[in-house]
């Protein structure tokens, strides 16, 4: 049997272990282990165990990840999520749709700094579901909103899968956060156009809500000022030159400390909550990154990726061609696998094919990240879709998977503005640095 048809097995055995429900990292550990045995022996496979642990986790660029966990952390507990909800509801609640619209206005402002969709969607979701129940929202309506907006914790920078793509990738983090800033307040803009567009269509799905006073929306500007002043703070220091993205991420910490402790809400039980979970978070994104480490020595000497980059070459498309066909790709795997599951798998086989082809590793990296944030929100396996279904007492599956179709439409239309107009991703990146 042939190495690249041993790592082509290695890769099926690897998805059958995480269907049936092995932890990713434990299922990418094993097969990198089994696969490196059969095709090198125990003697390499020994140094690999040995060295490649230490040689992942002990990189100083890596502390940036428990940082930005811990600003989100605590500014998840420091209350934020509701002033930003009904800020928003203020000051846009009366558009058509309106509430569906700053549901996910203040999901994209909130993830971004929170940087992770799951806690984006499962925070907002206790603020903007019983009000928009109480106004009369359809809960379809409701519920797409809350999964689509929760999927830009991931998309607008500071992002966790963005540093970890840049992490394995050597790409600057500081550049794939500016990349990943406009692609995402298109995506903001697009899910409140397909919100606007729904209710347009059918008017039953959202009540008309009165526009709120002048000075109404004063203080909502004001209540939304320290989360806008610590996205500024982090995302402006790194790109004026003040600090490293690791220090800014620092910085974030530092100030969502300080926005819990000035709110009343830095208790001991809410440190202890939100260092916890701080640990927990890292500790699983570093266990999955050292199997990441163990399954890519597999995979790199089953020589599996070179295969795959001859035959495709052989194919005789252009590098849009061979883009568009791994976005596609990348599209029916975010129907079965997570997101960082997915991403980590393929870019031990993906990237040196985009490589090869000089298409350019930061587009890419915002591309593979707007794939992976579509894959949130479609089913069978979309984790938003369930995050929701989980969170509001009595919401079918079947209900949020309904209600998230008019956002994936609009996701498919930003796919595609993306890759025909690689300006939108270089352009600040290329202007600012």
């Amino acid at each position: 049997m042939t190495p690249p048809i041993i790592g082509l097995i290695g890769l099926v055995a690897l998805l059958l272990l995480i269907a049936v429900r092995v932890p990713v990292a434990i299922a990418m550990g094993v097969v990198g282990c089994v696969g490196g045995y059969i095709l090198n022996g125990w003697f390499s496979l020994g140094f690999v165990l040995g060295s490649q642990p230490f040689v992942t986790t002990s990189s100083y660029s890596l502390s940036v990840i428990p940082l930005f966990v811990m600003m989100g952390a605590f500014a998840s507990r420091a209350g934020l999520s509701g002033d930003l909800y009904r800020s928003l509801q203020s000051m846009i609640g009366h558009w058509r749709g309106g509430l569906a619209s700053a549901t996910i206005g203040a999901c994209a402002i909130f993830g971004s700094v929170c940087g992770s969709s799951l806690a984006t969607a499962a925070t907002m979701s206790r603020v903007a579901v019983p009000e928009m129940t109480r106004i009369g929202y359809d809960r379809r309506l409701t519920s797409g909103a809350l999964a689509a907006g929760g999927t830009l914790g991931i998309l607008i920078p500071p992002s966790i899968i963005m540093v970890i793509y840049a992490l394995l990738t050597e790409q600057s983090i500081g550049r794939m956060f500016l990349a990943g800033l406009i692609p995402g307040l298109l995506a903001a803009a697009l899910y409140m156009l397909a919100a606007y567009t729904v209710v347009r269509l059918r008017p039953s799905l959202a009540p008309n809500v009165p526009r709120a006073p002048f000075s109404d929306m004063l203080k909502a500007l004001y209540r939304m000022s320290p989360i806008l002043l610590l996205f500024g703070v982090v995302m402006g220091g790194i790109y004026i030159g003040v600090f490293s993205p690791t220090e800014a991420a620092g910085v974030g910490a530092f100030g969502a400390i300080v926005l819990a402790a000035a709110r009343g809400k830095l208790g001991w039980r809410v440190t202890r909550e939100a260092l916890l979970e701080t640990a927990s978070t890292t500790g699983m994104l570093f266990l999955i990154l050292v199997g990441t480490s163990v399954l890519q020595f597999f995979i790199e000497t089953s020589t599996l990726p070179m295969v795959i980059v001859g035959w495709i070459t052989s194919l005789g498309l252009s590098p849009t061609g061979v883009l568009v066909l791994i976005l596609l790709v990348y599209l029916l795997l975010g129907c079965f696998l997570d997101s960082l599951s997915m991403m980590l798998i393929t870019l031990p086989i993906v990237f040196p094919l985009i490589t090869s082809l000089g298409i350019d590793p930061i587009w890419f990296g915002i591309l593979v990240v707007s794939v992976v944030e579509i894959g949130l929100i479609t089913p069978p396996l979309g984790m938003n879709l369930f995050v929701i279904a989980s969170s509001v007492e009595d919401l079918r599956f079947e209900t949020v998977a309904a209600g998230a179709v008019p956002f994936l439409v609009a996701d498919l239309v930003r796919l595609a503005l993306l890759v025909a107009i690689p300006a939108l991703t270089l352009g600040l990146p290329a202007y600012l640095m």
